[in-house]
């Protein structure tokens, strides 16, 4: 039987009572006291950076996880953005968090966990940017042979920008543009990223010069010094840039992403240099030999030209041949234009005597009567108005005969004369001058005629056959056994005796003899 009378009641503790703000205040120091500062390996998960600066994370391996933060001013120290499944090494304070009856590790350093985690990082983003397209080859452009102003991204102290300028001084001196960055650190990546597209806001013709061409170079170093270039940022500038751009990042074998996204990737900044300007010695060779080059190849042309032209007029006609039709019918043509001229006067001078005779003064006069004695008779017959009218008719005609004097008909013609004079003269320069045009026009059929003739065949070789009643024989169908032939050549005839066809005559192709033809 209990010693209580009631079940419920239970006999007093000695364990002292705690708020819950006094035991997570004790939990708060014991953890602190016992652990203080610690340095865990673990991977990252749920990074989250705060809008005040601060940033959250978890810290996990295979069967544990812990959270941990970073404040501000300890954040913005960092070389490195945090990610999610980087492998790092965080050294803090080991403590408790009241408000969540959780503890936690307040972070004052972190690191990478060696190369081989920074590698696993750099090729996931290699992924990830290439399924962007980010590096296909269609986006690169190229770069230009001669640029006018070339833009460098680089620290504007150090070895790296004193070799670009020596090279470009050696190989071909252009007008450069420097954007000094920082090209290792925190927040080395927005500086470079800045200086990309500030250089791509540059306006064509404005006061600053717009560069060409973009060279993007630092020296050697460590993978974890390298970093900046394989972040975010500094990768979707080159991607977006308009302007070609050169990457020149540590020596030949560091590989970053920019390389990558870049439209030309140099081993180094000298190699940068070199590709972004070829060597002007070299041009000014190039061209001196190509201008040789060139003179030569006209002064052969020309010279094939004239041997060619040669050897085409030594199988034209002599202008002197194609002539001398024309000035043999010109000299008799000459020699008939005095005798019709001469024919010509004569017939001119007869009819003038003729009429000269018809008008002489005793005609004239017998004419005159003649009209006088109708007008008589006519003035007998009327009366009234027409007396008037032949009254007036006949003081015309004695107006007339009594002016009427010999010296006018003498002036006459001798102004005759003259005429027929001009005119002969006129009419030799038009003969003359129709013998010249005939002879121009006789020239071209005359050449036509020549290069069309079949004698122009047989001088290179051809020869012209034909029957015994002199037709011409266009093929060997026909040709009975025993028919007479007659072949002409250049310079004779041949006759002789058909002995049948021998058919399609077979061509047989000419060897090749291995030796180059002339071209003309």
């Amino acid at each position: 039987m209990s010693d209580y009378p009631f079940e419920d009641q239970k006999p007093p503790s000695n364990a002292p009572e705690f708020t819950v703000t006094e035991l997570s205040l004790a939990l708060k120091r014991t953890v602190e006291d016992r652990f203080g500062r610690v340095r865990l390996r673990a991977e990252l998960s749920g990074v989250k950076r705060a809008a005040s600066g601060h940033v959250y994370l978890a810290l996990k391996d295979e069967k544990s996880v812990i959270d941990g933060i970073m404040w501000k001013g300890v954040a913005a120290k960092l070389s490195f953005n945090p990610e999610d499944g980087l492998e790092v090494i965080c050294t803090g304070k080991l403590t408790t968090y009241p408000g969540r009856s959780k503890y936690q590790i307040v972070i004052d350093q972190m690191e990478i966990a060696g190369v081989g985690a920074l590698m696993a990082l750099l090729e996931e983003r290699k992924k990830n940017f290439a399924a962007q397209g980010l590096f296909d080859s269609e986006r690169k452009k190229e770069i230009p042979f001669i640029p006018e102003v070339i833009g460098v991204v680089t620290s504007p102290t150090g070895a790296v920008i004193r070799d670009i300028l020596h090279r470009l001084e050696d190989r071909f001196p252009r007008h450069v543009l420097i954007w000094p960055v920082i090209v290792q650190g925190k927040g080395a990546e927005h500086k470079i990223a800045a200086a990309i597209r500030g250089f791509n806001q540059i306006k064509k013709g404005g006061t600053l010069p717009r560069p060409d061409v973009l060279i993007i170079a630092r020296g050697g170093g460590s993978l974890e010094d390298l970093w900046c270039f394989n972040e975010e940022a500094v990768v979707l500038a080159v991607a977006e840039s308009d302007i070609p751009i050169i990457s020149a990042v540590g020596h030949e074998t560091d590989t970053t992403l920019i390389d990558y996204a870049s439209d030309f990737r140099a081993p180094t900044p000298t190699a940068a240099a070199e590709k972004s300007v070829p060597v002007r010695l070299d041009l000014l060779y190039t061209v001196d030999d190509l201008r040789g080059r060139l003179s030569h190849s006209v002064r052969r042309t020309l010279k094939d030209k004239k041997q060619y032209l040669e050897g085409l007029s030594r199988g034209l006609p002599k202008p002197e041949e194609l002539l001398n039709l024309a000035r043999q019918k010109m000299d008799e043509l000459s020699e008939r234009l005095p005798r019709s001229l001469e024919a010509n006067i004569q017939r001119s001078e007869l009819r003038l005597s003729k009429i000269a005779g018809r008008l002489s003064p005793r005609v004239l006069r017998q004419k005159i009567s003649e009209y006088n004695a109708q007008i008589m008779i006519l003035a007998q017959r009327s009366a009234g108005g027409l007396n008037v009218l032949t009254q007036r008719q006949k003081m015309r005609l004695d107006h007339l005969s009594h002016g009427l004097r010999v010296d006018i008909l003498i002036n006459h013609t001798a102004l005759a004369n003259d005429r027929i004079t001009a005119l002969k003269e006129r009419m030799e320069r038009s003969i003359l001058q129709e013998l010249e045009h005939q002879r121009v026009k006789l020239i071209s059929p005359a050449r036509l005629l020549m290069s069309l003739s079949y004698e122009r065949s047989l001088e290179r070789g051809f020869a012209v056959v034909r029957d015994e009643k002199g037709k011409l024989v266009h093929s060997g169908k026909g040709i009975k056994s025993g028919a007479g032939l007659e072949i002409q050549f250049k310079e004779d005839r041949l006759a002789v005796i058909a002995r049948g066809s021998l058919g399609k005559a077979k061509i047989k192709p000419k060897k090749d003899n291995g030796n180059q033809g002339m071209l003309l």
